[in-house]
């Protein structure tokens, strides 16, 4: 990739924009890579409400294989700190804040009240929600208020929305190199602090635990956007090399969570390979995979990740004595798949449109009514007051 003149590096959106550049086609096969790591980890690594007896017994090989799903979750944070570079470069807050709302909010209301149902319906699997928690949910703010989540596989989506206020402090002044650059430091540099203060609301804004991933994918963007150097490298081999120090307390919870013993080694071999594989894309190595499903596939990954857990469970729960545990998922993760295609194309595109106007409206209707009045004159025994401006007020 061509570098840009060295005077252009720091100029706001408006003039370093470019282009629309072509789609990065491996990003969806990544993305639907994670998505369906995350989902073995869940249904055939966890010993969790789906399946009666113990996933070593159902699953005497393959579980210690799957348990390793859980790292998708960090690939997922690469992707994203990628990819909100990448379409968001150029717009203004308002703009950032519509597209995310419109993006993450469609398919997760569906999920919510999908998932709510399935637990209340066919009870037994996992506690159903109460309408209050449901409510709740719908917000997605559930974490922040203690309110228990109606998936469990949410607790990602409050990590996305941490680092996408942060990133609305950058998109605020539009995003230049520099100003990225200096995000990452700081976020950096907040995240080894937030290790040593005690402080749990400033512990829980920098996400030590996760913020390296993001901070990783946006210098990966940098170098895709720009040029490499020593300076972004060095970013994305530091937030490497913290990053495996947090897995393996990540890697502890999780063998609490699934009930599990396994070595820690796969798990950072695996992150490795996440971190090789956003550099390869990065670096114009992967430029040369164009297949036209991909963007298909990339779309279905949202929606699957969201409805897989709770409704993979019940239906485990009703099919695990009439097929064998592999016909289960054989015919699981297809029927998810085509479910998430259904949710993308009926819910997901129509409502985040619709929700896209809407938004726009209110915030051009806003910024009207934000403008300072004009100064009125004394009232003329002729006609209204001059300069009053009520006809051109919106309607």
């Amino acid at each position: 990739m061509s570098s840009p003149a060295p005077g252009t590096l720091d100029h706001g959106p408006a003039e370093s924009r470019r282009t629309k550049a072509p789609r990065l086609y491996a990003l969806d096969g990544l993305r639907l890579i994670a998505a369906l790591m995350v989902a073995a980890f869940h249904l055939m690594a966890y010993n969790g409400p789906g399946w009666t007896y113990p996933v070593q017994i159902v699953f005497p090989d393959a579980h210690a294989v799957a348990y390793y799903g859980w790292t998708g979750v960090q690939l997922f944070f690469l992707i994203s700190g990628f990819v909100i570079c990448m379409s968001c470069w150029g717009k203004s807050v308002g703009e950032f804040a519509v597209s995310r709302v419109t993006r993450l909010y469609p398919a997760y209301w569906f999920a919510v009240i999908a998932a709510a149902s399935a637990l209340w319906l066919f009870p037994g699997v996992r506690d159903a929600p109460t309408l209050s928690g449901l409510a709740v949910n719908l917000t997605m703010f559930q974490d922040p208020l203690g309110v228990d989540r109606v998936d469990s596989v949410y607790w990602s989506l409050w990590a996305e929305m941490r680092f996408y206020l942060l990133f609305a402090l950058v998109a605020w002044r539009g995003l230049t190199y520099r100003r990225l650059v200096a995000f990452c430091l700081g976020w950096a540099t907040a995240g080894m602090l937030a290790t040593k203060v005690d402080n749990g609301l400033f512990r829980a804004v920098v996400m030590p635990e996760h913020c390296w991933y993001f901070i990783a994918g946006i210098a990966l963007y940098l170098i895709h956007r720009f040029k490499p150097n020593v300076l972004l490298w060095g970013i994305v081999a530091g937030c490497f090399l913290l990053g495996q120090h947090f897995l393996i307390a990540a890697h502890a919870s999780n063998e609490r969570y699934a009930g599990v013993k396994a070595p820690l080694w796969p798990a950072t071999l695996l992150l490795a390979a996440a971190f090789l594989a956003m550099a390869a894309v990065a670096v114009g190595m992967t430029d040369r995979i164009t297949w036209r499903r991909l963007p298909v596939l990339g779309a279905l990954t949202y929606p699957f990740y969201l409805l897989h857990e709770d409704i993979g469970w019940i239906f485990i729960r009703h099919m695990e004595h009439r097929m064998n545990p592999y016909a289960v998922l054989a015919v699981l993760f297809p029927a998810a798949l085509a479910a998430s295609w259904l949710v993308h194309r009926w819910i997901e595109r129509p409502l985040g449109r619709r929700l896209r106007r809407a938004l726009n409206k209110g915030f051009e209707e806003m910024r009207f009514y934000s403008q300072p009045l004009p100064s009125l004159e004394s009232p003329s025994l002729d006609g209204p007051v001059k300069g009053s401006g009520e006809s051109s007020l919106p309607h």
